[in-house]
Order: structure tokens, then C-alpha cells, then sequence
């Protein structure tokens, strides 16, 4: 396979443009209008973050996503899935007064805005995952699969679980319906070791499941409530939780790699990435700690995998922040440095998989070519 073209500018911008301008550039650079858009529906997938999240991406990068899209012809609308665990987004109701307070309704990025899998997260379509080792089928939204054309809009970022959030999670996860993402994190579920657990309760904090309790002195999880999403593996700070599954990381990411696969099989598709505001986990937490690495850029591609790579290459080349999760632990005594950004952020964490095992089934490629837009 040859090698695919991802486009890069930076944040810099002087008086004669804006960031929203220049990021209309970018994508026009990167061939976005090759896709014939006239009287289609296109999906443009993005995260409306969490109530008392502040570092999902702005409304105004969506709409100058949706304002290229009608510029040829298309007809765009904002979606996303309902979450699995409670929250602001567990349902349709609750997700788009979530999108509207965060700053996402009709006027601000000029579209409308669908969940993609309708009132209670139930409204789906089971597809076909092409060359699926893991899930012979996916269950996305029915509002994201009746589109078009597909475009991903992702902030990239760290994250607890998968290493970073990309445009394979953004895809994977974000298109999932409330069956898709329990199928998806249904790998295996963690257990306690009571002897490193310190009771910080930080692990029951970050659970959106009410299934860790403390009666015991330590932490505790009820089984038959949790879900399996392994928030409290990437909230405990001292090692004291960890998957039943040795291998549920790399299971988890190469599902993410098939179902996103399933999304994109099959109709145009094209992808936009941003760097900024690094925080180390996902915009679903109802808070930011501060980004883990600076602001890089916005990055633009038809192939999400080659996208997701030249990312981490830019992260991985980017010194970290101070005073953030990374420069605390790489700070740490006895730290063991895996001299890898999002390892050693959230260090249970496989983020390699999903990348070889996307390539592997045939989604795209980690090899690819730069091109650098002043």
C-alpha cells in the first residue's frame, strides 16, 4: 500500500486570516471537495463534551467544517452517540441540552445537530465489519450510517484507555450506539488489589456505573453493575485496579479499529484532526486537568489511520507541558520512563494495537507523507 497523504498546518495565523479560515484551507488542500457532496447528507461525527468539560473543540471549527460542506452542495448535520455510562449524554434529551450549553445548537455552527442513535441510545443498524476478527458485526447509529458522506471531526487528545483519541476512537466508540460501545467493552471487567488500593475514592468518582463501594475499607466493584469501561483503571494513580482480561486493552482498540472500519466501508469518507488543548483523558469526563503537551495543529486526511499516526508522531516529538499529569510523573520518583507521551500519562494503556490492527484489516495505513501548509 502506498503511502497516504496527511495534511498539517499550525496554529499560527496572522491579521490577514483566521484559525476557522485556515482550517477551511487545510481541508480544501486535502481534497474535500473531490467528494461529490451535491444534495447529500453528510455526517460530520464530533464530541459535544461533557457537562463541566472545557476541552472538547469549539463550535466554531464545526461550523467552518459545515460551511465547506455547503459550499458543494452538501447538506451537513453534527452527530454523535449517546454515552453508555450516566452522565450529561446518556440520552437524546440530555445530550442536546448538553450540546447546547457546551455551544453547539442550529446558529452557531449553521446545521442542524442529530443524535446519531436516536432517543435512548437504541436506535440502530447492524453492519457489516469488513475482514472483522473481533466483531463480525457493528451496531452504530442509524442516523450516522443513513449519510452520505462521512466526516470525522476530532479533538485529539489523551486518554485512559486507548492511549490517545483519535479518529479511529472518535469514529469507533463515538458511532457506536449504547449496544455498540457495551460490545465493544465487553472484553472483561477489573478487579481490586487491596493491597496498593490507598482509598483515595477517586476510582468510584470516575465511575458513571454507582458500582464501587467502600464497605469493605477498600475498593470494591459489584460486578454485576459494571459495565466494563475502565474509567477506574485510568483514575487510579497507584496501580491498584486492573482488567481480569490481560489483554482487554488490545481488545478494546482493535474493536475501536473494526467498528470504525464498519463505519467508513462502503461511502466516501474524510477526516480532520485538531492538537490542541492536550488534556490527558477524554472530553466524556465532567472535567479537563491541564494539557499534558502544547497546542500542535489541525491535520487533515481521507485515510483516518495514516491520520491518527502522524499525530502520535507530532505528540511523541512535542516536549511535555509543565506542571501537567505527564511532567508529574515523568517527574516522579522511581518513574520508569517508556519514553512514549501517552504510556507514560496513563501507563495500563495499548495504543499500538489499534493502529496495526486497523492497517491489518484493511482500513488504511500507518505509513504516510506530510504535507506541511504554511
Amino acid at each position: 500500500m502506498e503511502k497516504a497523504k496527511v495534511y498539517f498546518t499550525d496554529f499560527r495565523t496572522d491579521n490577514e486570516m483566521s484559525l476557522t479560515s485556515k482550517l477551511q484551507r487545510l481541508i480544501k488542500a486535502a481534497g474535500i471537495g473531490s467528494i461529490d457532496m451535491e444534495k447529500k447528507f453528510v455526517a460530520i461525527k464530533m464530541h459535544f463534551g461533557e457537562l463541566g468539560n472545557l476541552a472538547y473543540l469549539r463550535p466554531n471549527y464545526a461550523k467552518a467544517v459545515a460551511d465547506v460542506v455547503k459550499e458543494y452542495g452538501g447538506m451537513p448535520f453534527l452527530t454523535d452517540c449517546n454515552t453508555l455510562y450516566p452522565g450529561s449524554r446518556k440520552n437524546a434529551l440530555e445530550h442536546l441540552d448538553c450540546a447546547n450549553i457546551n455551544g453547539f445548537n442550529t446558529v452557531t455552527p449553521g446545521c442542524q445537530i442529530l443524535i446519531g442513535d436516536g432517543l435512548r441510545g437504541t436506535d440502530d443498524v447492524v453492519v457489516p465489519v469488513p475482514n472483522g476478527e473481533y466483531c463480525k458485526e457493528a451496531y452504530i447509529g442509524r442516523a450516522i450510517m443513513d449519510a452520505d458522506v462521512f466526516i470525522s471531526l476530532t479533538h485529539f487528545k489523551g486518554h485512559e484507555q486507548t492511549g490517545f483519541g483519535g479518529a479511529l476512537k472518535n469514529i469507533g466508540m463515538g458511532c457506536g450506539s449504547r449496544a455498540g460501545k457495551m460490545n465493544q467493552h465487553n472484553q472483561g471487567q477489573p478487579h481490586v488489589d487491596t493491597e496498593l488500593c490507598r482509598c483515595c475514592r477517586r476510582c468510584a468518582k470516575e465511575c458513571g456505573s454507582d458500582a464501587i463501594s467502600y464497605d469493605t475499607g477498600k475498593a470494591f466493584i459489584d460486578h454485576d453493575k459494571c459495565k466494563g469501561c475502565g474509567r477506574c483503571i485510568g483514575a487510579c494513580s497507584f496501580d491498584a485496579i486492573s482488567n481480569d482480561n490481560e489483554n482487554a486493552a488490545e481488545i478494546l482498540g482493535c474493536k475501536i479499529a473494526e467498528y470504525s472500519a464498519a463505519v467508513c466501508n462502503g461511502r466516501p469518507n474524510f477526516h480532520i484532526s485538531l492538537i490542541v488543548d492536550v488534556s490527558p483523558y477524554c472530553d466524556c469526563h465532567g472535567s479537563n486537568d491541564a494539557p499534558i503537551l502544547p497546542n500542535i495543529g489541525m491535520l487533515a486526511s481521507f485515510d483516518p489511520v495514516a491520520l491518527d499516526m502522524a499525530c502520535v508522531d507530532l505528540c511523541q516529538k512535542s516536549s511535555p507541558l509543565p506542571n501537567s499529569m505527564l511532567s508529574d510523573n515523568l517527574s516522579s520518583e522511581g518513574w520508569q520512563c517508556h519514553h512514549d507521551h501517552f504510556t507514560d500519562t496513563s501507563p495500563n494503556v495499548r495504543w499500538k494495537e489499534t493502529l496495526e490492527h486497523a492497517e491489518k484489516i484493511g482500513l488504511g495505513t500507518r505509513e504516510y507523507e506530510m504535507i506541511t501548509l504554511k
